[in-house]
């Protein structure tokens, strides 16, 4: 009963994360919210793929894009910032990923603020009339890096304005 006990103890988790990383990927970014879910940006090994899911530990609730194709780089846009600091500056390091779907926008975004020695990371999403809502993520939690994208050379830095 106890070797029972055990094995479902290391099962559970295991099968739950499974569903936010296949075999097959690796994690670029990823993070737990304040109200307890997981955001998870993971690509193909290979780069056949990056997709973006969301949800709680036993359910993804949003899977983006659904199709895991070449194609889907193409669906998100990076843009990054970095200020080093001095006597006329604080130093800075911001760094965005954004994609749109179903008439939403979402901005995954990092951010470093030296000014108070600050990291943030969450995610911003926009209605089509403008009104945002903001998930704020816990950053003892972050796992990788969104700046981590360009190494994979599937995907460029675009101008598409700074969230944080």
């Amino acid at each position: 009963m106890k070797k029972l006990i055990f094995i479902l103890t290391f099962l559970i988790p295991v099968t739950f994360w499974a569903q936010y990383l296949l075999p097959n990927e690796e994690v670029i970014y990823s993070f737990e919210t304040k109200n307890g879910k997981k955001m998870t940006l993971v690509k193909d090994k290979n780069n056949q793929y990056i997709q973006y899911r969301f949800g709680t530990a036993n359910k993804i609730e949003m899977e983006f894009p659904k199709e895991r194709t070449k194609e889907s780089w193409k669906k998100f846009h990076y843009n990054s910032y970095f200020r080093g600091g001095g006597t006329d500056n604080a130093a800075m390091e911001i760094d965005n990923l954004l994609f749109t779907n179903n008439g939403f926008e979402y901005v995954i975004f990092r951010a470093y603020h030296s000014e108070g020695n600050d990291y943030s990371a969450g995610i911003v999403i926009k209605d089509s009339k403008g009104k945002e809502t903001r998930i704020k993520g816990n950053y003892k939690t972050v796992k990788g890096c969104i700046c981590n994208l360009e190494e994979t050379g599937m995907i460029e830095r675009e101008d598409i304005g700074l969230t944080f």
